[in-house]
């Protein structure tokens, strides 16, 4: 659905396929197109060397090359004081707090619905598009925007889009909610784009080797490297650690314990930097506590409620019932155990198709 006006529209441009196609669509609909693309993340501070994956020279220049052959201006957009602070130190140090952070959702939260968006509208546009599978829809009464699923639930990203306000769902557009990965690739080469069969990125885009505790080390140092006990919950030496941000919860390899059966990671102990490890059936938990809940089409609920938490990008969800607490908190209990409840992950709630809101998990109980 397209339900903004027809004027200026601006499309955060990655340089990949997705955000193109977007761009291209909304062009061949009537819209008035101008390419925004972010210039986010730099590793090495002389401004030389290593980029990651995202806004690297290349996609930038397939970002300018596909507004070029589509017509429209191109902008880059300088946000890499805003990225390194809000998101890239957010995501070191939660790994210190013994927490493991998704960087997507606070760069859609902090950056691309807040930074980028406020920059469209100096720019004179009357909304945001980007690349993401979700869709926005108007609901009459009362009228308030829903966000949901998109159509292809193998590329859904409405997990990552929890926090969006109504205000900002007002002035956004995701031109490939309707579409499927496929269709968006067959449409891309049908226009000539010639970034159409152009492979994605799967993981945190700023960290190119995918290689987060040498990340973390360079960002703050070797020394924060303390080694610690590996535990089981009872207080039992298993084995050694070498620094809590190594560490996951549900992690298995890399523990280097002796044993006939595998351990995982069940906790992060930071008051006495310990691993808490067990067996596989430990990693269950009946429930979790989240804070900072936001509510998209509705103000907190009063009372209890039903609906399916998801727990991470690729968890399936699961029948829960969620309890308003104080201070923006929710108490979640599920029907039937979860596995791996992550501390700094996100836990979102669907009702169908519908995301009613989300909030990070604090703790599994």
């Amino acid at each position: 659905m397209l339900p903004k006006e027809k004027g200026r529209v601006a499309v955060a441009m990655s340089g990949g396929v997705d955000s193109s196609t977007a761009a291209a669509l909304l062009k061949n609909e009537g819209y008035e197109v101008i390419g925004l693309t972010m210039h986010l993340f730099e590793r090495k501070q002389d401004g030389r060397g290593d980029f990651g994956r995202c806004c690297s020279p290349e996609d930038v220049r397939d970002a300018r090359r596909v507004a070029d052959q589509i017509g429209i201006p191109h902008y880059v957009i300088n946000l890499r004081q805003a990225f390194t602070e809000e998101v890239v130190d957010y995501f070191v140090d939660e790994y210190l707090r013994g927490r493991t952070p998704n960087p997507c959702i606070r760069c859609n939260d902090r950056i691309k619905f807040r930074l980028l968006l406020n920059k469209a509208e100096e720019l004179g546009a009357k909304a945001l598009a980007t690349g993401h599978y979700a869709r926005i829809e108007l609901a009459p009464l009362p009228r308030r925007y829903l966000l949901k699923r998109g159509k292809d639930r193998r590329k859904d990203q409405s997990y990552f889009l929890f926090s969006m306000t109504q205000e900002q769902m007002a002035r956004v557009l995701f031109p490939l909610g309707e579409k499927t990965k496929e269709e968006v690739r067959q449409q891309a080469g049908e226009l000539g784009l010639r970034v159409a069969r152009k492979a994605e990125s799967q993981e945190v885009c700023f960290i190119p080797d995918d290689n987060y505790r040498g990340f973390v080390e360079d960002r703050k140092g070797k020394e924060l490297s303390r080694p610690g006990e590996i535990v089981n919950r009872q207080g039992k030496i298993l084995g050694f650690h070498r620094g809590l941000y190594s560490y996951t919860i549900g992690q298995r390899r890399g523990l280097g314990i002796a044993s006939p059966h595998p351990y995982y990671v069940l906790a992060l102990d930071t008051g006495k930097n310990r691993v808490v490890a067990g067996k596989k059936e430990e990693l269950l938990a009946n429930g979790l506590i989240a804070y900072r809940v936001n509510w998209i089409s509705f103000a907190q609920p009063k009372g209890k409620m039903e609906a399916s938490a998801q727990i991470r990008y690729r968890h399936p969800g699961a029948p829960a019932l969620i309890a308003p607490l104080e201070e923006g908190k929710v108490k979640v209990d599920f029907k039937i155990p979860q596995k791996s409840v992550t501390p700094g992950q996100a836990v979102v709630f669907y009702r169908g198709d519908e995301v009613l809101g989300g909030g990070w998990i604090e703790e599994a109980f």
